[in-house]
């Protein structure tokens, strides 16, 4: 059962996720959706990510050095950041297709040796805050890219800017409201709809362009120095601005095991990169023809009787753009759960099909409360821009460090070439999250704020949980002595099956001595049942399960899950009754410890983090409604324990 054998391929391995030879059809498909799931939120940045740099809190004038410098370090921010960094490299450090920061941990925990390093320590808790930065990301993104889509209506009148913030509340009310269904009927409409989208902005920019050739000249990265030379310090601030056009790069990584990564860079160097890059040039464009439209340059490209359509059609978008952020989240905290970072939740699959679309409500709620939250709090794009561009470079730039890690502890690159590749992205992405400190005070406090919470969170489960561990490992009888002594003094044994689950492989199960002590019967099959969570996505059935034969009708198993899966005893009861240990389900009882934790004893966790981890304990879902155990079927035996 090592990590070892499971981790990431080297990155000349061959490509995950990909459809088999001459499927042409499945390769349109995952094109298609990836183009509505992948880049819906890099693809929406045109509405807020320009309008910024010339008419927000920090915005420059309006002139001709400043439209070449903003477009220049727009498209090359593009080409290093999204096309170099993430399509080209990072979509190769997979864990067994699987992409995202839990995966990059995956694979850093899989280089033998390293786990009581400091680096590897660092690298974990970079990993943790990165997570965790995603769900301050989660909040802002929906709230941020449907108000800018509906800010749209001011363009055509001023007497509808009342509206703004309501209807996007109530849109974003509505959003959240239908994620209990599932997005499996939206999705299939995801795909067509962005590609509209991209058509439609690229052509806007494509004219525009034309109109005003000129811009073209901005891709030479020599009117990023003249930009600099004139702005110095603010300059940087504008930086904050520009990083906006990355939002959702992220995605690219992170959806890796959905799509595969000859999806993802074909949809992106074929259809996404053109379109983004036409539609920026043709603003750039626009403002040195009319500096006037610098407040909304992107609904300045569109004619205005395709005004309210173009409204629509970006609302449409934005949510998009929100619902893979949304799905994101609940992946995300199914990940954590499953590698012991977070309390069990309610977890909702809402697919036969897909594995992966799941629905958790607590979750979904809170997430929607906050995105209200913060539209009634910020009440327009730009006041949450500075919200925004924080939590996106804070999280690239722990991604960098975690992919050097990985380079040379686990692919054994040497130092020339880790340090030059890696340098360049830091480069990038601490100049921007630099550029981002500036807007602290302007709302960047809250996805830090969030995500320090949320990483809080997730340390004291996991540490509480192994404190709680250690604890039950001492005081653990060894099962040999048990076994032993249940030998010389035998009991009464009745029909069916009894199945402890225990956390641990080893010892006898405290529920176990305690049945055993009170009701001075065993029944004629004992399963000790541990699940145990490894650092892949999936696991193969044909690894699922380890049986041992104890003696005495005992039996030790030992059932494996990936990150990504939803454990499910009965199932793997079901699974070894086909491998020789017959159960019947009718007859078999699941026993489960009921810990109440008490928080007086000592230990190397502080009072409030061990409060704050009784807490959590007390209000996790039941392990009968997470691992899917009908009730009727469930004796919990309760015990205190000093912490």
């Amino acid at each position: 059962m090592q990590d070892s054998a499971f981790a990431g391929p080297d990155p000349s391995g061959p490509e995950p996720g990909q459809p088999s030879p001459g499927t042409h059809e499945k390769e349109l498909a995952l094109i298609v959706g990836a183009l509505g799931v992948v880049f819906g939120d890099i693809g929406t940045s045109p509405l807020y990510a320009v309008k910024e740099c010339f008419s927000g809190i920090h915005a420059i004038p309006v002139e001709k050095v400043n439209v070449f410098g903003v477009t220049s370090l727009v498209f090359w921010t593009l080409v290093v950041v999204v096309c170099v960094k993430y399509v080209l490299f990072l979509l190769r450090a997979d864990n067994r297709g699987e992409g995202g920061v839990f995966a990059l941990l995956a694979l850093a925990r899989s280089s033998s040796g390293t786990r009581s390093s400091r680096a590897y320590a660092f690298v974990v808790t970079a990993a943790i805050f990165g997570a965790a930065l995603i769900y301050g990301d989660g909040i802002i993104t929906p709230a941020i890219s449907v108000l800018s889509a509906v800010e749209g209506l001011e363009v055509a009148t001023k007497a509808l800017t009342p509206l703004v913030v309501p209807l996007t509340c109530a849109i974003l009310l509505t959003l959240f409201f239908v994620q209990r269904w599932g997005t499996r009927g939206v999705g299939r409409v995801f795909g067509p709809v962005m590609c509209v989208w991209f058509l439609t902005i690229a052509g806007l920019g494509l004219v525009e362009s034309l109109r005003n050739p000129e811009i073209f000249l901005a891709l030479n990265p020599g009117h990023i120095f003249t930009f600099f030379s004139v702005h110095s310090r603010h300059g940087i601030i504008i930086l904050g601005s520009v990083v906006l056009c990355i939002t959702g790069c992220e995605a690219l990584y992170a959806d890796l095991g959905h799509f595969g990564r000859g999806a993802i860079r074909v949809s992106w160097f074929s259809f996404v990169f053109p379109a983004l890059l036409l539609n920026y040039l043709g603003q750039g464009a626009l403002l040195l023809a009319h500096p006037d439209k610098a407040f909304n340059p992107f609904y300045g490209l569109v004619p205005r009787a395709l005004l309210y359509p173009m409204v629509a059609l970006s609302t449409a978008a934005t949510v998009i753009a929100s619902q893979a952020l949304i799905t994101g989240a609940f992946s995300l905290t199914q990940q954590a759960i499953q590698m012991g970072y977070c309390p069990r939740l309610r977890v909702f699959h809402t697919s036969r099909e897909t594995r992966g679309q799941i629905y958790i409500p607590l979750v979904n709620h809170t997430l929607m409360v906050c995105c209200i939250g913060v539209v009634l709090a910020f009440r327009s794009s730009s006041g949450l821009a500075g919200a925004y561009g924080i939590a996106v470079t804070a999280t690239m730039t722990l991604t960098s460090i975690i992919y050097g890690f990985v380079l040379m502890r686990v692919w054994n690159w040497p130092l020339w070439k880790v340090i030059p590749l890696v340098g360049v992205f830091l480069s990038f992405d601490l100049a921007y999250f630099g550029a981002n400190l500036l807007k602290f005070f302007q709302g960047g406090w809250f996805p830090l704020a969030v995500a320090a919470f949320v990483m809080i969170a997730m340390t004291t489960w996991k540490d509480g949980r192994s404190l709680l561990a250690q604890k039950l490992r001492e005081s653990r009888f060894p099962i040999d002595l048990f076994l032993e002594d249940l030998k010389l003094h035998p009991v009464h044994r009745v029909r069916g099956a009894a199945v402890f689950l225990t956390v641990s492989p080893e010892g006898t199960p405290p529920a176990l001595l305690h049945h055993l002590k009170h009701n001075d019967t065993l029944h004629a099959k004992v399963v000790l049942f541990t699940l145990s969570t490894l650092d892949v996505p999936v696991v193969p059935d044909g690894r699922r399960v380890t049986i041992d034969d104890l003696g005495q009708g005992f039996y030790r198993l030992v059932a494996r899950f990936g990150y990504m899966e939803q454990p499910n005893v009965p199932k793997v009861m079901e699974l070894v009754s086909r491998q020789g240990l017959v159960t019947d389900p009718q007859v078999t009882t699941y026993f489960l410890g009921r810990e109440t934790l008490l928080t007086s004893g000592s230990s190397r966790m502080t009072a409030w983090r061990k409060a704050f981890f009784a807490f959590m304990s007390r209000n996790a879902q039941t392990p009968m409604a997470s691992f899917g155990i009908q009730p009727n079927r469930v004796v919990e035996i309760g015990a205190q324990i000093e912490i």
